[in-house]
């Protein structure tokens, strides 16, 4: 499998775990991420990863004809223009257009099946014509491929958050075979997995543990936000208040409630996004928002404490990741699962 936009290595994690519980010999054959703490997290955990094997490099500068040959590949490509937080540029912004390096992989390596991520938002872009001409792309590309779209809802699969992602499934035109959504394990609010069993029990031995330093300003805002409640519909007094006009944002400053999924783990913002715990007035630490990513305990982060926080809030949640590959193997080796009917519509063949 080869990778572009790999990130730290949720979507490979995910995949080599698949694998392995099926019995099908998956194999790392290259990687490509452009920032330099993140390819050395992808290093340190991911089976048959080498530095000769991971290109850390900006997408736009890599030869992808120089790379071995592969049979599957992956590619989380950036969502920055595609969220429905920000200006949302589409394939008009910078990142938007960086979707096209995974073709290019695609016409090259013809590879039997492929597996891209992005955000819930991307469907809406610029009216959905953004989703419609990735789409026509991927379908277009190579020999031709049969795509499967899905918008997952992971707290239907066992992660611990509240995360939506559309996830595109390809398998080539000239194979036989036809993936369908894996059905959900834990389809109803009752049986969905809640923080706090999903951060009960971390280790002493786990890194990525350091807490961020509090004010007591933030503290003392913090005792006064109840569990799944954030600074805007909290009863804070006046004084403690956040002096911002025409901004709610639900997650700001936001504690997960202990009995519910987390919400959605980001990778950047500024103060009061860092997610913050429900009994401690605290933001959570790095090993919690990963444990809410489903990444094992013995996955290490590399970099500074904000560099690994964008890391795993970037991420495709590791056990989401292992769902939709199992079915895939499945998928290739006829072994049945159940499945159920995308939400999602093929825009450009209708």
């Amino acid at each position: 499998m080869g990778e572009l936009f790999s990130g730290p290595g949720g979507m490979a994690a995910g995949a080599h775990l698949a694998a392995s519980s099926l019995g099908v010999d998956l194999r790392h054959g290259w990687a490509n991420d452009y920032d330099e703490a993140t390819c050395s997290t992808y290093l340190a955990n991911i089976p048959g990863a080498t530095t000769d094997s991971v290109r850390c490099e900006d997408v736009r500068k890599l030869d992808v004809t120089a790379l071995r040959r592969i049979d599957g590949f992956a590619f989380g490509f950036p969502c920055n223009d595609y969220s429905v937080v920000g200006e949302n540029l589409g394939l008009n912004g910078e990142f938007g257009p960086l979707y096209r390096y995974g073709i290019d992989v695609l016409n090259h390596h013809q590879p039997e099946w492929f597996v891209a991520e992005n955000v819930s938002g991307l469907r809406s872009s610029n009216g959905g014509r953004d989703f419609e001409q990735i789409l026509d792309a991927m379908s277009a590309s190579g020999p031709g491929y049969v795509l499967t779209p899905h918008l997952y809802k992971f707290e239907e699969y066992g992660v611990p958050q509240r995360r939506h992602r559309i996830i595109i499934v390809g398998v080539r035109a000239d194979i036989p075979v036809r993936f369908r959504v894996p059905a959900p394990t834990h389809p109803t609010a009752d049986t969905w997995e809640t923080a706090a069993r999903a951060l009960d029990g971390i280790p002493a031995w786990a890194t990525n543990q350091e807490r961020t330093r509090q004010s007591q300003r933030v503290i003392d805002r913090l005792s006064y936000i109840e569990p799944g409640q954030n600074a805007f519909n909290a009863d804070i007094p006046d004084d403690l208040r956040l002096n911002v006009k025409g901004v709610t944002l639900s997650h700001i400053y936001r504690r997960l409630h202990p009995n519910e999924p987390a919400y959605t783990m980001t990778g950047s913002g500024g103060g009061g996004t860092h997610g913050y715990h429900w009994d401690e007035p605290r933001a959570l630490t790095n090993r919690e928002r990963a444990r809410l990513q489903t990444f094992p305990d013995d996955f290490v982060f590399k970099g500074t404490k904000e560099s690994v926080r964008k890391q795993v809030g970037m991420a495709v949640p590791v056990l989401g990741a292992q769902k939709i590959f199992e079915a895939l193997f499945k998928t290739f080796s006829g072994d049945p699962y159940e499945s159920i009917t995308s939400n999602l519509q093929m825009p450009a063949l209708v």
